[in-house]
């Protein structure tokens, strides 16, 4: 069975089409100390300067930052906020070579000014509405061109233009000839009652107008109001599928077969909303173009915003981000046994040899997880096909390490080690040594590292027992978990005037 974690690592090699309107979005920070003498506005003596993504090009690099491949296409002036937002894309790994540059357009820019972290001012620039049409041909030559070569499409439209007719005619006829997922985020739903979306991620509010409720009209939340909403919205559209947001309440999704799932959000404490919709859309698409149900995308894209909202300004979610929530959750949610969960892996272990796949184990009680681990385990699984990380439990870490450690509890170590590139399949064993894990898993290799090289290992027995071989891996760098502690430590020491 696939799970939630297989699929956000099956990210990584999908090639991603996102087309849309991209803007620039930038943060003026400082400190204010005084009003000014000509108004009584606060003077904001500036500190910092931020320009990133925003709107189709933040759904970019969300994509990019989740592991997929990114075409990108777009409209920007041939002005200081296009050379800026071309190289934010670039920063955050995007080939803005998609985007048509033309002098008629003014590229959309929203800059904020903050006064000790609070706003002060929006200021929203730009205009496509005089795009030339040579612009909107290059458009869609480049939609032609960059299609066949994508595994979904994301269609990120905020209503300046580049969702043009023309581009939405010539979609909806290449992919009724190629058919791809589709996920549409669009503020003008009316215009895409041919287009054969996978799914629209509209939120409650847009979903309501969508649907001709009057804007006066009390907006509402309550999953089943939403669904009835859904259900009238998808009789409108070509699309499959209404994922609805519906903010702290999570999302309803209503299928064209009557289905509707209500996933609900996990409580933010200070959220903020700049780019999760972006977020959930990417990771939504993502999910589905790994072949994902829809209850298990949508699920999937509601952790990823979930993540968004709790980080300040424009946000990006990263593929590890998501795998380490995802492993958290499904360990909280997890109710077998140790010993089941063991006797379940050596039974999916068992089924892997028979296979010819090489299984290699290697163990530790990896806190503060840091480079040198995650190195170590990337070299550890090129000796073979699977890697299977054996972490130790919080009293077994006691007594290797003492009192005061793990700083990390055993759950929390588990979800990191599991949610890693490298890593197949991580569990808990609470003994000393790994040894009767070793039997019990019967890996073909058991790997230690260079620190290990002249001491008897106490496992080596049940290797040689199960027909396994040692490998002692060199370490990478000089960093190690006690040092990092330590150092930490005495900053904090140092912080403090030398107190505790």
């Amino acid at each position: 069975m696939t799970s939630a974690v297989d699929r956000v690592r099956a990210f990584r090699g999908l090639r991603a089409l996102c087309i849309g309107d991209v803007l620039l979005d930038s943060y003026y920070e400082g400190t204010a100390a005084r009003l000014c003498a000509e108004g009584p506005v606060p003077v904001v003596r500036k500190t910092a300067e931020e320009h990133l993504p925003g709107g189709a090009a933040n759904t970019a690099a969300n994509l990019r930052a989740l592991g997929a491949e990114v075409t990108l296409l777009g409209l920007v002036g041939t002005d200081s906020a296009g050379a800026l937002l071309r190289r934010a894309l670039q920063a955050a790994e995007v080939d803005g070579a998609g985007l048509v540059a033309d002098a008629a357009v003014a590229t959309l820019h929203k800059l904020r000014i903050l006064a000790d972290g609070q706003y002060v001012v929006r200021f929203d620039q730009g205009d496509t509405a005089a795009c030339s049409a040579q612009a909107r041909a290059a458009l869609v030559a480049r939609l032609e061109a960059a299609l066949p070569r994508a595994d979904l499409v994301v269609l990120s439209d905020y209503g300046y233009g580049v969702a043009s007719p023309a581009l939405l005619e010539r979609l909806t006829t290449l992919l009724a000839r190629a058919p791809r997922v589709l996920a549409v985020d669009s503020k003008r739903l009316a215009h895409y009652a041919r287009v054969p979306a996978t799914v629209v991620t509209p939120n409650h509010v847009e979903a309501r107008l969508a649907v001709g409720a009057p804007p006066s009209e009390p907006a509402t939340t309550d999953p089943a109001a939403v669904a009835v909403v859904g259900r009238q919205l998808l009789a409108r559209l070509a699309a499959d599928w209404a994922a609805i947001t519906c903010a702290a309440q999570g999302v309803v999704a209503v299928g064209r077969a009557g289905a509707a799932l209500h996933i609900p959000a996990c409580p933010v404490a200070q959220p903020h909303d700049i780019g999760a919709g972006d977020s959930f859309l990417a990771a939504l698409a993502l999910a589905l173009g790994a072949s994902a149900p829809m209850e298990e995308a949508t699920r999937i894209a509601v952790e990823a915003a979930g993540i968004a909202v709790s980080k300040p300004r424009t946000a990006v979610v990263s593929q590890q981000e998501l795998l380490q929530r995802l492993s958290l959750r499904a360990l909280a949610s997890a109710a077998e046994d140790p010993v089941q969960a063991v006797a379940r892996l050596a039974e999916q272990l068992a089924a892997e040899r028979q296979r010819g796949r090489r299984v290699v184990f290697t163990n530790g009680v990896f806190d503060l997880l840091h480079a040198g681990h995650v190195e170590f385990l990337r070299r550890a699984r090129e000796l073979g096909d699977l890697l299977v990380v054996g972490v130790n439990t919080d009293r077994s870490a006691r007594l290797l390490k003492g009192a005061g450690r793990p700083i990390m509890p055993e759950r929390e170590r588990l979800a990191v080690v599991a949610a890693l590139d490298a890593v197949d399949h991580a569990i808990l064993f609470d003994d000393p040594t790994p040894t009767e894990l070793i039997r019990l898993l019967r890996p073909d290799v058991h790997v230690k590292g260079g620190d290990y090289r002249d001491v008897p290992l106490p496992e080596a027995e049940a290797v040689a027992a199960v027909g396994g071989q040692v490998v002692i891996l060199p370490l990478a760098g000089d960093q190690s978990t006690t040092s990092v502690i330590e150092r930490v430590l005495a900053l904090a020491l140092g912080a403090n005037g030398g107190r505790p």
